[in-house]
């Protein structure tokens, strides 16, 4: 089923969150790039939370800031 993206910044941390779901004790976690945290379902792997640290130095830093996941985007209606 397809979720919504929410996202939300914690200015005093500088992480940028992005979730489908709210994180929950269990989930599984891994840095999947240089200061990019997926957290995982225990059970499908399947990518519920991102969290991206030093977000604004990261674009502030004037270069392309890419997300190493696939992504299909939809309209949510």
């Amino acid at each position: 089923m397809a979720t919504k993206l929410s996202f939300r910044y914690d200015r005093e941390g500088d992480i940028l969150y992005i979730d489908r779901c709210v994180p929950y004790e269990g989930q599984q976690s891994d840095e999947i790039a240089d200061g990019i945290i997926a957290r995982f379902h225990p059970a499908t792997r399947e990518i519920e939370n991102l969290e991206i640290l030093f977000f604004s130095k990261q674009v502030l830093a004037g270069e392309l800031f890419e997300l190493p996941v696939f992504a299909e985007l939809r309209i949510a209606v």
